[in-house]
């Protein structure tokens, strides 16, 4: 039995259906992605089918006895305890059994105690183990710092933790419960790329079923099998969200075609009715016209919806230098407490290339945006910025935006030459109709600021974008179509990110920003050749450390040892000499691997790290050989 099977879900507020007749099962080991625009009622099946919501018709069966951890998109929760404490209350039972085992082992240190005592120690014991229990506060650990609560944070007292740690600890604590099922909505809104990954590499060793809202492309392909979408109809797609995408375009055409086909058919039967109905034909005709109606009845094919996009145009009239950016020994950080939070190479951005800021959460990302835009000086250096520059900024917190403005006024004040009638067909292209323009700031959704921050940053024809968390918010559809946007824009980018999919696509130089060695890494290229250099970079680093180990390992005897026997000598200079060929074809090996022009600098360099330690080690090897005296 699947742990939630729904039939015939319908749901509606006023006179909007959000849901009609959906029909779904979620299978145990299942890993869905759930997709489709903002509004279209995702959250609301979800709350259905875990109980917290009604529908109008309809039902919904969960298997007896399911454990399902849910994560809300809002948490409002408050706890008395730290993150630490929180998740280790979760194996009270372990303390529970612990308690006992030491009761016991303070009678078992008695002359006489009984044998039933020992018995129920061992009975107690293997309990304990098998319950994780030598190893549950090791694992609760590991997970909170797996997510990012580390350096102390996993120790405040919840009240003290901002709100994306309440999130980060309260998704520990649900992957910690060990359910059934985990159901997400939006589980990496408040995760930084290397949280993102560790949660991926969870996921994918988990036991249990996945059901997830997400709108983030690159998780979904890392870690579904299906795909659920609500566009409005309810569609299932096996895959990940590649494969969907894919599938959703070929069963489009197929619709099309269908559709196409039909109306031509229509057409046709229609024509010969008309001419034949008051004819020689027209009983034929009436059989046909009866036939028809009873196929535009029962078998009509209705036309295949394509969803509205945002319609953005980014492009600017205004040419720059062909240099936009040069910073000379920069450090930055604020001046209040001159504390630096890292230090920048030497970076040069010329016209049409994207750099992409990466790095954890709260390390400064922001603040070398704002040291850029000249809000905030550098502790020291020099930023320098191109000539013929036009920025447009687009603020992680929309701090540009005016909470008591409505959206009228706020198009208004970027660009006063648009008439009223003119700005309402504007924000239409947004998704802003009817009384929406009349909406304060304040009250919008966070995806709704999105695209209005997205409105007044196309009316400025920047040739520069700064962009600080584009794509927080917004549903998949408007994420490809700004994605799409910014790789055909004409001018350069300057990017903050934790959307891989996007910084895969359009970044040329990669900025990660190393808090512990207070520093920012520069990488020439795409985010997943950044990816592979990193992981060539740790295995090159990882075979010199073997290398090392394996020499300080090996003893090398004294030239002054005296060895016991001719025969002993004979043996040692024999496996000498055999270890030494080896070593020589292999130097041999990797240096025919070195002629290779075709061959990058990372791999030139991973190579030559383990030619230089292969060398040293053989010529250790022939020093010793050569210091063996055998007696003729």
């Amino acid at each position: 039995m699947p742990l939630i099977t729904a039939n015939n879900i319908s749901k509606s507020f006023g006179d909007n259906d959000i849901l009609s007749s959906i029909s779904l099962s979620v299978p145990h080991k299942a890993r869905i992605g759930f997709v489709g625009a903002n509004g279209s009622g995702k959250t609301t099946l979800l709350k259905i089918l875990l109980g917290l919501e009604s529908p109008d018709s309809g039902s919904v069966i969960r298997a007896k006895n399911t454990r399902i951890g849910y994560l809300p998109q809002q948490i409002n929760v408050s706890y008395a305890r730290t993150p630490m404490e929180e998740c280790l209350s979760l194996f009270s039972d372990l303390d529970s059994i612990q308690g006992k085992m030491i009761a016991l082992e303070k009678e078992m240190q008695e002359k006489n105690y009984d044998q039933s005592v020992l018995d129920d120690y061992g009975r107690l014991q293997i309990l304990f183990e098998e319950k994780g229990g030598y190893q549950f506060e090791a694992r609760v650990k590991q997970v909170l710092q797996g997510l990012g609560l580390k350096n102390g944070e996993e120790n405040r007292p919840w009240n003290q933790l901002s709100g994306g740690q309440k999130t980060r600890a309260y998704i520990a604590k649900i992957l910690l419960s060990d359910p059934d099922l985990l159901v997400f909505d939006e589980p990496t809104n408040h995760l930084d790329i290397s949280a993102i990954e560790w949660l991926e590499s969870f996921l994918k060793d988990f036991s249990g079923a996945v059901l997830m809202v997400s709108h983030d492309r690159y998780f979904l392909d890392q870690t579904v099998n299906i795909i659920w979408e609500l566009s409005p109809e309810f569609e299932t797609y096996h895959g990940n969200y590649s494969a969907y995408l894919a599938q959703r375009e070929e069963r489009y055409v197929r619709h099309l075609q269908e559709f196409e086909a039909q109306q031509a058919f229509i057409e046709k039967e229609e024509e010969y009715i008309r001419r034949n109905l008051e004819g020689q034909n027209t009983r034929q005709a009436q059989g046909r016209r009866t036939r028809l109606e009873r196929m535009l009845k029962d078998a009509k094919i209705t036309k295949p919806r394509t969803e509205k996009s945002i319609r953005l145009n980014l492009s600017s009239d205004l040419r720059s230098g062909d240099l936009v950016l040069r910073t000379k020994d920069v450090k930055i950080g604020y001046q209040d407490d001159q504390k630096v939070l890292f230090s920048l190479p030497d970076l040069t951005l010329v016209r049409g290339e994207c750099a992409a800021v990466i790095g954890p959460n709260g390390v400064g990302k922001t603040t070398l945006i704002k040291t850029i835009l000249a809000q905030i000086p550098p502790l020291s250096g020099n930023v320098q910025l191109g000539s013929n520059l036009k920025i447009g900024y687009f603020a992680q917190a929309h701090e540009g935006l005016h909470p008591d403005s409505d959206l009228m006024d706020e198009i208004q004040t970027v660009s006063p030459q648009m008439l009223p009638s003119e700005i309402r067909s504007y924000l239409a292209r947004f998704h802003f109709t009817g009384d929406d323009i009349y909406k304060p700031v304040k009250i919008l959704s966070g995806g709704e600021r999105g695209r209005l921050a997205l409105a007044i940053l196309a009316l400025q024809g920047a040739n520069l974008l700064m962009l600080d968390e584009p794509m927080n918010h917004l549903d998949i559809e408007s994420q490809e179509v700004l994605q799409s946007v910014l790789k055909d824009f004409n001018g350069t980018i300057i990017l903050v990110s934790h959307d891989r999919f996007l910084i895969d696509g359009i970044a040329t130089q990669i900025w990660e920003v190393l808090p512990k060695k207070k520093t920012l890494q520069l990488y020439q290229g795409t985010y997943s050749q950044y990816k592979e250099w990193l992981k060539q970079k740790d295995e090159a680093q990882n075979a010199k450390s073997v290398i090392i180990k394996q020499e300080k390992n090996y003893k090398a005897p004294a030239q002054n040892v005296s060895l016991q026997s001719d025969r002993k000598k004979k043996q040692k200079k024999s496996f000498l000499e055999e270890e030494i060929q080896k070593l020589e074809e292999e130097c041999s090996l990797i240096g025919t691997k070195l002629e290779d022009k075709s061959l990058d600098f990372e791999a030139i360099a991973k190579l030559g790290l383990e030619y230089n330690a292969l060398q040293d080690q053989l010529n250790q090897m022939i020093e010793e050989w050569a210091s063996i005296n055998i007696d003729e």
